[in-house]
């Protein structure tokens, strides 16, 4: 259920949240591994307690929602289905690639990440005023298939770029209303 599962990862904590509840209801958690655990109880056993909270902390609409939609999962196979369905749904999106305006796509099982640049190249990615990405979602749309649109700074920016944000950042923060 879990990507540390696929890929065999034995983290010490796990943060969890909206898939909790199938994003129904607002819930997190963290989950630790036994080690970090042994550690909490034995300090516990020298203070007294482990005070941490809030007040709307486990709050039992909220887990009962959470309990069902883990539920859910488990009765209908859900992670079966994505393993299965997986394979076909990367096969498929990633015939586009070949697309002069897709520089690259990538992802895992059902979530995935187009990047829009001129010509197929990374270092030339579309002005985020264009809409590209918009653009797509909304045919997407169409479609029947929702997305997430948005505009994230490549991890190939050049120097002189990483110099232009910083400086407009700078402005930005400089700006009188």
């Amino acid at each position: 259920m879990f990507g540390c599962d696929k890929y065999n990862i034995k983290p010490d904590l796990v943060s969890l949240a909206k898939a909790l509840s199938s994003g129904y209801m607002p819930i997190g958690a963290v989950l630790v591994s036994p080690e970090v655990s042994d550690v909490i109880h034995s300090e516990i056993n020298k203070i007294g307690a482990f005070c941490h909270g809030f007040t709307y902390s486990g709050h039992p609409v909220v887990c009962a929602v959470a309990l069902e939609a883990l539920k859910i999962y488990k009765e209908r196979n859900i992670i079966e289905i994505v393993n299965k369905i997986s394979p076909k749904f990367q096969e498929g999106l990633k015939a586009f690639s070949d697309s002069p305006i897709i520089g690259e796509i990538r992802g895992i099982d059902l979530v995935l990440s187009t990047e829009f640049a001129d010509n197929k190249s990374p270092n030339d990615p579309f002005p985020p005023e264009w809409g590209v990405g918009p653009y797509f979602g909304a045919q997407c749309e169409k479609y029947g298939m929702l997305l997430i649109s948005i505009y994230g700074k490549s991890l190939k920016d050049t120097e002189k770029r990483v110099e232009e944000l910083k400086s407009q950042k700078k402005e930005m923060l400089m700006a009188k209303a």
